[in-house]
């Protein structure tokens, strides 16, 4: 996969792109279902690619052209377009593997996690990168990390465990309207099927999370892994006796936390102090 696959795309560049989609299915007297029914993909990619929301990939191009008959021009388009990543390099396996997940166990300590934040709050949180990010690059990727959370609203949801350190729900870099609408979606998240949040209070007596934070996640065909990042690079952990390790040590972190209704009394208290 060249660099360019890989790379997220001016959000101006797929309007662009997107707008040339709609030109050339109207052209060949297709609605979007019936488009969508041929490729056998689902409507809204469709329509997502159209609105510009959503990146038009190199394989899905070319299958695009071939059925357009538009003589590559889609492809070409896709391959031209100014890049900026949505992810880094080094954590595109870990997005993959996410998105297909049957299973997800997170510990944060610093910030929420990328799952659970709305679009206000990735883009505050990316607001303080150093060296800083331009505004482009911090729509692309604030939108890549909502969109992440649609594998919360697929029909066969992946189960999820998140336990974060209370300290992490006080950061106060962001303005007070976006930390209560952060605290808001949490409690909504909180109550979502499958979803298991809990809170690690800052008066907790022990945390075996002191290393710092973690991603446990099961794939389709069982297989147990683990990920973690550091300010330049991340590592992913598939020996079954290093993951045995993280699993054990995510167990004791949610022993230690507050079980989930009181960290949901816990939200309601913040959002009253709000």
């Amino acid at each position: 996969m060249s660099p360019k696959s890989r790379a997220h795309r001016n959000p101006s560049a797929m309007r662009m792109v997107g707008r040339l989609l709609a030109l050339f299915r109207q052209a060949a007297g297709l609605t979007q279902a019936e488009l969508a029914e041929r490729l056998v993909i689902a409507e809204a990619t469709i329509a997502s690619i159209e609105q510009g929301r959503r990146q038009l990939l190199p394989d899905l191009a070319e299958r695009l052209d071939e059925l357009l008959y538009t003589k590559g021009a889609l492809a070409v388009a896709v391959e031209n377009m100014p890049e900026i990543d949505q992810f880094p390099l080094w954590a595109e396996k870990y997005i993959e593997q996410e998105q297909k997940a049957i299973s997800l166990c997170k510990y944060d300590a610093l910030v929420v996690p990328g799952l659970l934040q709305t679009s206000d709050y990735a883009c505050a949180l990316l607001q303080q990168r150093v060296p800083a990010y331009d505004e482009d690059e911090i729509a692309t990727k604030a939108a890549g990390r909502t969109e992440r959370q649609g594998i919360f609203q697929r029909k066969n949801a992946p189960t999820g465990s998140f336990v974060v350190w209370e300290p992490a729900l006080r950061m106060a870099f962001a303005e007070p309207w976006v930390r209560t609408e952060q605290l808001k979606h949490l409690r909504m998240m909180a109550d979502l099927p499958g979803v298991t949040l809990q809170v690690l209070p800052l008066d907790a007596e022990e945390n075996a999370g002191d290393a710092g934070p973690f991603t446990l996640l099961e794939t389709p065909d069982h297989q147990h892994l683990a990920y973690m990042e550091t300010q330049r690079g991340s590592q992913w952990v598939s020996d079954p006796d290093e993951v045995s390790i993280l699993a054990r040590r995510y167990a004791m972190l949610r022993s230690q936390a507050l079980p989930p209704k009181a960290t949901k009394g816990l939200l309601d208290h913040l959002l009253g102090e709000a």
